[in-house]
């Protein structure tokens, strides 16, 4: 936990950025019959009969300190779809960094093996020897700021019913760009002093 809060507070560096990464799930939902437009004062009415077309995948990126994020929709969320992201950090977004230390939960496929699955070895080695992973602890994924920024996709974006992928990918590139152009940000308070303040219990005592 500390070392993931401990990375929040480091000062700006482009030349090791921090970025926070998670990943989410969302359904494609056709619907049976046209829903109904809303009313001044009342929201938008859908049919409760509606026909399920599959899964889609998000990867969050999300670098605080430029307030910056970026969305990418998958099909799957497998080893290969993982290390193909991080691929995409080093070689397009961050071609200039030198480290780039990426915040995560321990995913079992966030590892730097699933590079070696899906790219030869001296590929994966070239990458992974510009990532530094810092993950949270178990049940403390809400130390992960793109999980705050998935949830604001969630909200104004996934809460409607979307039909199928190509849709999907047209809204959530719309909400990026806004809220890139806004540069809206994650106001962030929670530093290790509050930890070992709030959640004192979680330290390990020294009393003999």
């Amino acid at each position: 936990m500390e070392d993931v809060l401990d990375l929040y507070e480091e000062p700006y560096d482009p030349k090791r950025p921090t970025v926070c990464f998670d990943e989410t799930s969302t359904q494609l939902i056709e619907d049976r019959r046209e829903p109904l437009p809303p009313e001044p004062g009342k929201p938008g009415r859908y049919d409760y009969e509606y026909k399920r077309n599959g899964t889609q995948n998000l990867f969050m990126f999300f670098e605080p300190h430029t307030r910056w994020r970026h969305v990418e929709v998958t099909q799957q969320r497998t080893k290969q779809d993982f290390a193909r992201q991080m691929k995409w950090l080093v070689e397009q977004q961050y071609p200039e960094a030198e480290i780039i230390r990426v915040a995560m939960d321990n995913l079992n496929t966030h590892k730097m093996g699933s590079l070696y699955e899906a790219f030869p070895p001296e590929e994966a080695r070239g990458i992974a020897k510009r990532l530094r992973f810092h993950y949270t602890p178990k049940h403390g994924s809400w130390l992960n700021m793109a999980e705050i920024e998935l949830s604001v996709f969630s909200r104004q974006c996934l809460s409607r019913r979307i039909a199928d992928g190509e849709t999907l990918k047209r809204e959530i590139k719309a909400l990026e760009d806004e809220r890139n152009h806004t540069r809206s940000p994650i106001e962030w308070q929670f530093r290790s002093s509050d930890a070992r303040s709030k959640l004192h219990r979680l330290y390990p005592s020294l009393s003999p």
